[in-house]
């Protein structure tokens, strides 16, 4: 087990305290990775990405990049498994991110999207560290997020009855023609309403066979993101009145979301969006997945995110940073569904009194989120999923769930202490700290401090941690 040193992303958005309060960092302004010196600090990451990998300590005290250490020894650190799949990497990166404000309205470019977009990028000589660059990688990214605290996100396409219901009572030219857009119908295929011609233009070959709701959530989403900016916002104004002729409980997630997002950028109309979009409304432990091509954007709250090994984000508005309609637009997945959780469908199985865990069907990675107690008592957490999910928990009753023991593994320790053990090593963490676990560690237990012969006067216990591995 080797201890291992997150990357510092310290963006506009990010926290002022929370994440620096978790790690035990200073507050104030700190020089991010270009030497611009900035007070938020917004995601935490363990990463074996090219770009920006993380150090971990060797044995001998040195300190290497995760990447370097686990292509001399692809077998030891990530397993034969891995390795012929994915090759010597990590197929997953990991990370701890803390909302102040909300992020861009973004989409995450689907598997052959990303390869020729980042073909297409190096043709033309662009930095990969460049500002305007779109594509970081060849790699589909596919994220899910368990939330730490109450976290809020707009989250894949609502249906079109509930986006109607609530852009028609919003009082701004832009909210009035995605109405339009919603309502306009193609009678005859290669035949576009022909004030929406510029949108059908913009979209992919495979809309060809779309259905024709499909296109119209492409019109008003087109829309949106494509409205020039204002001087002045009176996007703020019309949502209000809007939620308050509403006074729907169903329908006011959305637009507080949306109101969110046009109180931090003020007069961009792409903040609409939102009002097409379901609002996730997360506790501690819940979780949403979602996977590349599906819009979203994140609010406020801390969370875990764990995603395919990749660095690619499109964005179409809410933001200062370069913008990519046209890539974003070929990989939009436009049809309305609900939220996926990644919990649910087999929660009895993996919900155990002191772990839960969250599995999406993928072969990257899947997540642990856990907590240890020296009287083993249970995690009040598990408490709230049993409610969540009725009795369906306590009727079938807890199972055992193997902690991964094999493949590359990343422990974090999120709350008070706890002690990692395998045949070979034993190692202690406290919040903020983290280790690297590879593949040929076999197996391990983490307990609380508490439970162990030797510890510290001032170790707690109990403990908190997330585990992030490729699935067992």
């Amino acid at each position: 087990m080797y201890p291992i040193q997150p990357v510092q992303k310290r963006y506009a958005w990010g926290s002022h305290s929370r994440l620096q309060s978790m790690f035990h960092l200073p507050t104030g302004a700190v020089p991010d990775s270009d030497g611009v010196a900035s007070e938020t600090l917004a995601e935490m990451w363990f990463s074996a990405h090219p770009q920006s990998p993380s150090f971990v300590e060797m044995d001998d005290g040195s300190y290497q990049k995760l990447t370097q250490v686990i292509q001399k020894d692809p077998l030891a650190m990530v397993g034969e498994k891995n390795s012929q799949i994915f090759g010597p990497v990590l197929p997953y990166l990991f990370k701890v991110i803390s909302a102040r404000i909300p992020l861009s309205l973004q989409v995450h470019p689907l598997d052959f999207e990303a390869r020729a977009g980042f073909n297409r990028e190096n043709a033309a000589g662009v930095p990969l560290h460049a500002p305007d660059r779109s594509f970081k990688d060849t790699l589909a990214k596919n994220e899910m997020v368990v939330a730490l605290e109450p976290f809020t996100a707009s989250v894949g396409f609502a249906p079109i009855s509930t986006q109607l219901q609530i852009l028609r009572v919003v009082d701004h030219p832009v909210a009035q023609r995605m109405v339009s857009a919603l309502l306009a119908r193609t009678f005859r295929p290669g035949l576009p309403p022909e004030e929406f011609s510029a949108a059908d233009r913009m979209m992919p070959v495979s809309s060809l066979a779309w259905p024709d709701s499909r296109r119209r959530v492409f019109r008003a989403f087109y829309t949106a993101i494509t409205a020039e900016p204002t001087d002045r916002d009176n996007i703020t104004p019309a949502l209000l009145d809007a939620d308050r002729r509403l006074g729907s409980r169903k329908v006011h997630a959305s637009i507080v979301n949306a109101l969110q997002a046009a109180q931090a950028f003020p007069g961009d109309p792409s903040v609409l969006c939102l009002l097409m979009m379901n609002a996730v409304c997360l506790e501690e432990g819940e979780s949403v997945y979602i996977p590349a091509g599906t819009p979203h954007a994140y609010i406020q709250g801390t969370a875990a995110e764990i995603m395919t090994n990749s660095d690619n984000v499109l964005r179409a508005g809410m933001t200062p940073k370069h913008k990519d309609i046209a890539s974003l637009l070929h990989s939009l997945n436009c049809q309305p569904s609900s939220p996926i959780d990644p919990s649910s469908s087999m929660i009895a199985t993996l919900a155990m009194q002191n772990m839960v865990t969250y599995r999406p069907h993928i072969t990257e990675y899947m997540l642990v989120y856990g907590h240890v107690e020296a009287d083993s008592t249970a995690w009040p957490l598990m408490g709230k999923i049993a409610h969540r999910y009725g009795d369906l928990v306590q009727r079938l009753g807890p199972r055992r769930l193997l902690m991964p023991q094999s493949g590359p593994r990343i422990l974090l320790c999120t709350e008070g202490s706890i002690v990692v053990r395998s045949c070979n090593h034993q190692v202690i963490l406290q919040q903020g700290e983290a280790v690297f676990i590879p593949s040929a560690e076999g197996q391990v237990d983490i307990v609380s401090t508490q439970q162990t012969e030797q510890h510290s006067f001032h170790m707690s216990d109990h403990g908190s941690f997330l585990l992030a591995s490729t699935p067992v």
